[in-house]
C-alpha cells in the first residue's frame, strides 16, 4: 500500500480477532477506522453493547444494521433452491453470510468516506477470500488491510495477550478458546480440541441444538409450504423469511437436527475440521428435495443434482457476486417454477423423515405408478425399450465373445 490510509471500514463481529484489529489498526496505520456490523441473525447476546465495546476500543464510528429478512430472502432462499451442499455435509451457513456482509462494509465505506477496506479473516481460511472476492466485485479501488497477514500474532493465544494488554473486553481464554460463527443458519465451531479430528467433540462444543440421545421420543411433526421453490410458510401460516427460519430452528433446535462433523477441503488448499449445527436448515433442504422428488422429471431433477455440487462450491469460494452464479441462479429459477406444494416432515432424536408431499404440480401418476395393470401403460412396450436400450450391450457382449473365442483357438 502506497500510504497510509486515512479512514478504514473494517468488518466487525465483536470476537476476538476483529476486537483487537482496531486498536491495531490505530497504532499501526495511524488510521480512523469505522466499525462495521450486519446483523444476520447471530443473537442478541453477540450484538449487545458491540456498538459500546467497538467506540471503547477505538473506533471513530459504527454501524450496526439489521440484515436478517435481506439475509434469508436473497442468500439463503437462492442456495436452498439450489440444493446446494457442499461435500455431502456442510449447509454453507458462514460462506453464504459473508458476501452480504462485505457488500455492507463497501456500502459503509462509500458513504462515510472511508478509503480502504479491512477483515480479520487469517490467511489460513476461506473468509478472506469470501471477502475480498466481494470488495472486488463491489469496490475494486479501495486497498485491503488484511492483519493476520501482517502483524506478527501467529495463535489465538497470541492475540489473547494482545487483547489484554490494550485493555480489550473478551470473552475468550486460553483454557477454552473455540472459534465460532453464528446467524440465523447457522453456527460455526473451530479450534480448541477439534483441530485434531481424532478427538470426540466435547459437551461443550455444541451450543445450539439439544443432544440427539436426549431429545423428545415422541418427536414431532411439521409442514412446510413451498412457492415456487421457495418456503413462505409453516404449518398453514405464512410466515416472513427470517421467521420461517427462526421457527424451524427452535423445533430442530428441540429435537436434536443439524448437527455435524466435518473435515472439509478449504478453498486455500488444506484440510480443516468443523462442527456445524444447523437446525432450522436441516429441515428445509430436507423437505425442499422431497417437493422436488415430487414436482421435477428425471432429466430435469439429476441434472440439477450435479448443479448443486458446483452452486455449493461457488458459494463456499467466495464467488457470489459472479457472473457465473446469475447464470445459475437463472437456470434453477425455470427448474423452480412448479416446485410448488406442501412438505410434511417428522422430526425424532436428530432424525429427519418425509411423512407427507403434496402439489398441484405433482408428476406422479397413480394410474401408471400403480402395480395395478390398467390402460395407461402398455407393458408390452417395455420388450422393444429394453432390446433398444441393450442393442450396445448385446454388440459388446458379441464382440467380446468373439475375442474370447478366438483367445481360446489360438492356444
Amino acid at each position: 500500500m502506497s500510504r497510509h490510509p486515512k479512514k478504514v471500514a473494517l468488518a466487525y463481529s465483536g470476537g476476538l480477532d476483529t476486537s483487537i484489529i482496531i486498536p491495531w489498526l490505530r497504532e499501526n496505520y495511524g488510521s480512523d477506522v469505522v466499525a462495521v456490523c450486519g446483523d444476520v441473525g447471530q443473537g442478541s447476546e453477540e450484538l449487545a453493547g458491540l456498538e459500546q465495546k467497538a467506540l471503547a476500543s477505538g473506533a471513530c464510528e459504527v454501524y450496526v444494521e439489521d440484515l436478517r429478512e435481506e439475509f434469508v430472502r436473497e442468500y439463503v432462499w437462492p442456495m436452498v433452491r439450489s440444493g446446494a451442499v457442499y461435500e455431502h455435509k456442510y449447509l454453507l451457513g458462514t460462506s453464504i453470510a459473508r458476501p452480504l456482509l462485505a457488500k455492507l462494509q463497501v456500502r459503509v465505506a462509500l458513504e462515510s468516506g472511508c478509503d480502504a477496506l479491512a477483515h480479520g479473516a487469517t490467511g489460513k481460511g476461506n473468509d478472506q477470500v469470501r471477502f475480498e472476492l466481494t470488495y472486488k466485485a463491489l469496490a475494486p479501488h479501495l486497498p485491503v488491510i488484511a492483519p493476520w497477514r501482517e502483524w506478527d500474532i501467529v495463535s489465538r493465544e497470541d492475540a489473547v495477550d494482545y487483547a489484554k494488554r490494550h485493555q480489550v473486553p473478551i470473552q475468550q481464554s486460553k483454557e477454552k478458546i473455540y472459534s465460532r460463527d453464528a446467524n440465523l443458519w447457522h453456527i460455526s465451531h473451530e479450534g480448541a480440541e477439534l483441530e485434531d479430528p481424532a478427538n470426540e467433540p466435547g459437551p461443550a462444543v455444541w451450543t445450539l441444538t439439544a443432544d440427539p440421545a436426549s431429545a423428545p421420543a415422541g418427536g414431532a411433526h411439521v409442514s412446510i409450504e413451498f412457492e415456487a421453490g421457495t418456503p413462505v410458510g409453516l404449518d398453514g401460516e405464512r410466515m416472513s423469511p427470517a421467521s420461517v427460519v427462526e421457527a424451524l430452528n427452535t423445533l430442530g433446535r428441540e429435537h436434536g437436527i443439524g448437527r455435524i462433523d466435518l473435515v472439509e477441503n478449504r478453498f486455500v488448499g488444506m484440510k480443516s475440521r468443523g462442527c456445524y449445527e444447523t437446525p432450522g436448515g436441516t429441515i428445509l433442504m430436507a423437505a425442499h428435495a422431497e417437493l422436488e422428488a415430487l414436482t421435477l422429471d428425471r432429466a430435469t431433477q439429476h441434472y440439477k443434482q450435479k448443479l448443486a455440487i458446483d452452486y455449493a462450491e461457488l458459494v463456499y469460494d467466495g464467488k457470489w457476486f459472479t457472473p457465473l452464479r446469475e447464470a445459475m441462479d437463472g437456470f434453477v429459477d425455470v427448474t423452480q417454477r412448479h416446485v410448488t406444494g406442501r412438505v410434511v416432515v417428522s422430526l425424532c432424536q436428530g432424525r429427519i423423515a418425509p411423512v407427507s408431499r403434496t402439489s398441484p404440480y405433482s408428476l406422479y401418476a397413480p394410474e401408471i405408478a400403480s402395480f395395478t395393470m390398467g390402460s395407461e401403460y402398455d407393458q408390452r412396450d417395455a420388450e422393444g425399450f429394453i432390446n433398444l436400450t441393450g442393442l450396445p450391450i448385446r454388440v459388446h457382449a458379441a464382440v467380446q465373445g468373439g475375442l474370447r473365442e478366438a483367445e481360446g483357438g489360438s492356444e
